[in-house]
């Protein structure tokens, strides 16, 4: 772009998450400021009419398009947003290198760790600047757990337990989508929820090595949706038509950590009760901790023999203190993709990799592969390394 202080932002699919994305970016301005170039909403494509219609209107973008290619040639588009359903990150992401547009990708980045592996080399081989929504990672009670965990507060890390709890596909009514398609989702539980929780222990305690894992799918059959009408979650009016569930709505697993931690990982999708319970538990010879994201501005904390305390997140904690004068009021979901946000116009702008990488992706993505290998064989699974820039150990 002409204007040097700007940064042009195009969007592929405008759907919640590319939603998301679009008003991240427009908050870096007021709770970034100092950032060295802002951003500027300039195309976004989307094959609905809704989506498109919304970008323009209520988002602010310049200009939409059916087809994501016009994003990819558009000469005032400098960074990229992938939030379009799993089975096309890969081949927009590959394009999206072809083009030299950085670009932050939503976790699955690739329903593979084939997929992800293309996809991290070939930015790496093309020196872009990547970021993987990895959004948990920027809590400010994260911050502050791993601060304590790698300062050595906690004595050496003996084990680690991360339980992620979800509903939304609780419902055995609730019409199948993409999401229970192997073909176009990859994996079920595994790669949409867990990630997430792999991608939080190895960024807090270290790289896991190992894994023993056990999947399985509690709801076998899913109604065909009677129309169109549904979306990528549920919804939509069901057919009296069924089609089998072909990935996992399960999956718990015993892990090493390179350090010599002991893990334990639990995630499923059809909990009734919890909605987002991401609980994080993290025990060392000194001390440990415990955050639950449904309780995001706390962290529970035990550095003696006493027991927990519970500490309200001040502005001390992460970036905390951008948003929020004091503990209390507290931050919210949207608040960590603004951080994301962030993070990534200011790794373009400084041309240094500091968020969450296409390495990091990658990384996780391995660690979902190792578990299903796992899962099916019954035996421990060793995790392969990656190569590229990795920022869980930075």
């Amino acid at each position: 772009m002409e204007d040097q202080n700007r940064i042009g932002v195009g969007l592929i699919s405008v759907g919640w998450m590319g939603r998301l994305h679009s008003r991240a970016y427009l908050a870096t301005k007021q709770f970034f400021p100092e950032l060295p170039r802002h951003p500027e909403l300039v195309i976004a494509a989307d094959p609905d009419d809704a989506g498109r219609h919304h970008a323009e209107d209520a988002l602010g973008y310049k200009e939409t398009a059916t087809d994501y290619r016009k994003v990819l040639e558009n000469p005032d588009v400098d960074v990229v947003s992938i939030c379009s359903p799993n089975f096309l990150h890969h081949e927009i992401a590959l394009a999206t290198i072809e083009a030299g547009k950085h670009f932050w990708i939503e976790k699955p980045m690739g329903r593979s760790a084939k997929e992800s592996r293309e996809i991290a080399q070939g930015a790496e081989a093309a020196g872009l600047i990547t970021s993987v929504g990895f959004n948990y990672r920027h809590a400010p009670a994260i911050a502050e757990a791993r601060r304590l965990i790698r300062s050595g507060a906690l004595g050496r890390i003996t084990n680690v337990q991360i339980r992620l709890l979800t509903s939304y596909a609780s419902d055995p009514g609730q019409v199948f989508t993409w999401r229970y398609e192997q073909a176009r989702a990859g994996s079920g539980v595994l790669g949409d929820i867990l990630s997430h929780g792999f991608d939080l222990a190895q960024f807090l305690v270290g790289r896991v090595s190992s894994v023993n894992a056990v999947t399985e799918t509690f709801i076998k059959d899913r109604p065909l949706p009677a129309g169109n009408s549904s979306n990528s979650f549920n919804m939509g009016e069901a057919s009296d038509v069924t089609r089998p569930v072909e990935n996992e709505d399960y999956t718990a697993m015993l892990a090493r950590f390179e350090g010599g931690a002991i893990g334990m990982f639990e995630s499923t999708r059809v909990a009734i009760g919890p909605h987002a319970e991401y609980i994080v538990e993290v025990y060392g010879s000194e001390g440990s901790l415990r955050w639950n994201f449904e309780r995001m501005n706390q962290l529970e904390v035990a550095t003696d023999r006493s027991g927990y305390r519970t500490i309200m997140t001040p502005p001390s904690f992460g970036e905390f203190g951008r948003f929020q004068p004091g503990p209390g009021p507290g931050i919210g979901f949207n608040d960590l993709k603004t951080i994301e946000a962030a993070l990534f116009l200011r790794s373009v702008a400084e041309g240094k990799q500091l968020g969450p990488s296409a390495a990091d992706g990658w990384s996780a993505s391995e660690l979902v592969d190792a578990s299903l290998r796992s899962a099916e064989s019954g035996a421990w699974v060793e995790i392969p390394e990656v190569s590229g820039k990795t920022t869980y150990q930075a």
